[in-house]
């Protein structure tokens, strides 16, 4: 076999990991809306599990924890993104959620040309603006304060996913920076999920043990081990792409089993901002 053969074996390999990551990242709407728990309490049982595998995984490939800059804001960033999108995805639909979470690479441009001076291209310039028209369409539906507070919340946790990426970015391309700022977002947000979240949380079924335990095991830790070693052979924009299966697939897994619609301005909102950000992403090549 030769060495083209070996490396498209392997990106085509990497790439069906990453479809599968995607769609195991897009069970989060379904399972949170089942559980009655606090969403501070959710994400951070979520999170402990989900960590507690991460650690394992960096233990068995001896991936050395990095605690730097880089590591710490990534995991900040990603640590109150998974927390908010929690409390969002309690509040409004998990359609709103998840699509105003992928708003993202839009905050990732305005982070950049704010804080890191990097001028912003007409292109870039043309995308921040779809992209908030799409955001407001979010707010045209269902403007009871619940959904309201529910769709800042989303946007909230773009942001701070943005800040992520960004620092992860900035660290280079270094696994031990990654999955150290992952690891390090799982503590965060159980300890802050556990304390603020077990007051708020009447009472406890069987059930939704369950439910927590599939979140924290498929839904968030085997599928970052997986993104860890997909991201290795899989181009940074095919895994743009494919990431896009998730805002995609999480509200309908939420429709056929619960049966929660979002309202057509949102509709149309969320496919604003996916072709949108898909677009971006295809002229770009995934990076700003």
């Amino acid at each position: 076999m030769t060495d083209v053969q070996t490396d498209s074996k392997r990106k085509n390999r990497a790439m069906l990991l990453m479809v599968i990551t995607a769609m195991m990242w897009s069970l989060g709407g379904i399972f949170i809306k089942l559980i009655s728990w606090s969403p501070f309490l959710i994400a951070g049982v979520r999170s402990g599990i989900s960590g507690s595998i991460m650690a394992m995984y960096m233990a068995a490939t001896h991936t050395k924890f990095k605690l730097n800059t880089y590591s710490l804001l990534a995991g900040v960033g990603l640590g109150f993104s998974a927390t908010l999108f929690t409390i969002a995805n309690k509040l409004t639909t998990a359609a709103n959620a998840i699509v105003l979470q992928y708003t993202a690479p839009i905050f990732i441009l305005i982070i950049s040309a704010l804080f890191f001076r990097q001028r912003l291209a007409k292109r870039d310039v043309i995308v921040v603006c779809i992209t908030m028209a799409g955001m407001v369409l979010f707010f045209l539906d269902q403007l009871s304060p619940g959904n309201l507070l529910g769709n800042i919340f989303g946007i909230l946790a773009g942001i701070f996913l943005a800040q992520m990426f960004v620092m992860v970015g900035r660290g280079g391309d270094d696994d031990s920076t990654r999955m150290s700022g992952i690891l390090i977002a799982h503590a965060i947000t159980l300890l802050i999920g556990l304390p603020l979240g077990i007051p708020m949380t009447e009472s406890v079924a069987g059930i939704e043990v369950l439910y927590v335990i599939i979140l924290g095991v498929f839904q968030l830790g085997i599928p970052y081990v997986l993104y860890g070693i997909a991201s290795r052979d899989c181009p940074p924009l095919a895994c743009s792409l494919i990431g896009m299966l998730e805002p995609l697939l999480n509200p309908v897994w939420v429709a056929i089993f619960i049966g929660e619609m979002p309202g057509p301005f949102a509709l149309a909102g969320a496919v604003i901002i996916i072709a949108t950000v898909s677009w971006w992403c295809v002229r770009t090549g995934g990076r700003s």
